[in-house]
C-alpha cells in the first residue's frame, strides 16, 4: 500500500484524532519537518511549511501536548497575544494594565505569562505556529485588526482562547470581555453637547478595530439625540502624535470646532498639544473628552474628562475565563461587557461667554 491509500485508511480505521505521521504523509515531508513546522517553522522551507499548514487545517490536527508533559499534561503557561510593535505596547498604559490584569488572575496557579507581540512585517502565521505547537495551554488576544484572523485560531488549534475586545466575527463562539464602547462614544457627545459645544468633531480610532468602529457609531448616535449636526471625523492610531496629525487635519477641515472627541487618552492629549500650539485654550475654546481614564494629565497638570475603560479589571476577568476554559473547555462561557461610565475634569468646563 502506498501513502497516497494509507492515509484514507487510516482517518477511516476510526483513530481519534491524526498522528504527527498522519500529518506528515498529507502534507508529503518527512516526520522531523513536519514537527518542525509546528514548532515555529525553523528550518523549513516556505513551501514544506505551506503544506504542513495546509494539512493541519484539513486533518483537524492538534499536537500532542500530554507527550510534552507526562506528569501535569500541560505546560503551565498562557500567551498573551498583542498583534501590535513592542515600541507602542511598551509605551501605552493600556498594555500595561491589560499584562498587570491577567497577571493578578494567574496568582495562585502555577500558570506563567508568555507575551507574544508582533515584530515589523510580521503576520499572524508565525504566532499561529506558536499557539499550535503545544507551547501553552491557552492563550488572550487584545489589540487585534480586522484583517487578523485571530477569531478562527481556536478553530485550528484547539486551544482554549479569550479576547479582550469584541473580535470581528463573533460566529466562532470565542469568548471575550469588553466595554461597551457604543455607550461610551455616546456619552461623549451628549456630554460635550451638554455643555453648551454646538461644533464637535471626533479623532477615531483605527477603522480595523472593533472599539474603534463601535465608539464612532455611540459618537454619532450621541450626536443626533442631541440634535447637532455630524461633524467632520479622522482616524488616529490610539498614540499622542497620531492624535496630533489627526487633529491637524480635523482643524484644517473644520477651524471652527469647539469640541472634540478623541477615542483614547493618548490621542486625546495629541489633540490637546495641537490646540494649544495654534494658540487656542483648552477648556475655553474647545472642549476634549477622551476613551480610556489613565487619569492622564495634560501639560500644566489640565485633567482629562474621559470614558472608563477598566482595563485591569477586564484583563483579570479575562484571565480568569481562560483558567476556567482551560480546566473544562466544554464549558459555554459567554460575552463579560463592562459598563460606560463618563468621568468629567477640567478639560471640558463650560465655554466662557
Amino acid at each position: 500500500m502506498n501513502e497516497n491509500t494509507r492515509r484514507p485508511a487510516l482517518l477511516q480505521a476510526g483513530r481519534p484524532s491524526p498522528t504527527l505521521e498522519d500529518l506528515a504523509t498529507a502534507a508529503g515531508v518527512s516526520r522531523s519537518t513536519a514537527s518542525r513546522a509546528i514548532n515555529g517553522g525553523l528550518k523549513v522551507s516556505p513551501a514544506a511549511q505551506a503544506a504542513v499548514d495546509a494539512a493541519v487545517v484539513a486533518l483537524g490536527y492538534t499536537p500532542n501536548r500530554a507527550a510534552r508533559s507526562l506528569v501535569t499534561k500541560r505546560t503551565a503557561s498562557v500567551a498573551l497575544v498583542i498583534p501590535e510593535p513592542d515600541a507602542r505596547v511598551m509605551m501605552d498604559p493600556f498594555f500595561a494594565a491589560v499584562i498587570t490584569g491577567v497577571n493578578e488572575a494567574l496568582r495562585g496557579t502555577d500558570m506563567q505569562l508568555v507575551l507574544l507581540m508582533s515584530r515589523a512585517g510580521d503576520d499572524s502565521a508565525r504566532t499561529i505556529r506558536y499557539l499550535r505547537g503545544g507551547h501553552v495551554d491557552g492563550a488572550i488576544v487584545v489589540s487585534f485588526h480586522e484583517a487578523d484572523d485571530w477569531a478562527e485560531t481556536p478553530g485550528t488549534t484547539g486551544l482554549p482562547t479569550v479576547f479582550i475586545g469584541r473580535p470581528w466575527n463573533t460566529k466562532f463562539g470565542v469568548p471575550y470581555v469588553d466595554v461597551d464602547n457604543f455607550e461610551g462614544g455616546r456619552l461623549a457627545a451628549r456630554h460635550l453637547a451638554a455643555t453648551g459645544r454646538t461644533r464637535l468633531g471626533t479623532v477615531a480610532g483605527p477603522a480595523d478595530m472593533t472599539a474603534a468602529v463601535d465608539r464612532l457609531e455611540g459618537w454619532m448616535q450621541g450626536l443626533r439625540e442631541a440634535g447637532l449636526e455630524p461633524g467632520p471625523v479622522i482616524h488616529g492610531d490610539f498614540t499622542t502624535a497620531g492624535g496630533a496629525d489627526a487633529a491637524r487635519n480635523l482643524f484644517t477641515e473644520a477651524p471652527e470646532l469647539d469640541g472634540v472627541f478623541a477615542a483614547s487618552d493618548l490621542m486625546a492629549l495629541g489633540v490637546i498639544e495641537l490646540v494649544r500650539s495654534g494658540g487656542r485654550r483648552v477648556p475655553e475654546d474647545v472642549a476634549v473628552v477622551g476613551f480610556d481614564n489613565h487619569a492622564l494629565l495634560a501639560a500644566h497638570g489640565l485633567g482629562l474628562t474621559t470614558v472608563t475603560q477598566p482595563m485591569v479589571d477586564m484583563a483579570v476577568t479575562a484571565g480568569q475565563l481562560l483558567i476556567r476554559a482551560i480546566e473544562d473547555p466544554e464549558l459555554p462561557l459567554e460575552p463579560v461587557i463592562y459598563p460606560a461610565e463618563l468621568v468629567v475634569r477640567g478639560s471640558t468646563a463650560g465655554p466662557t461667554t
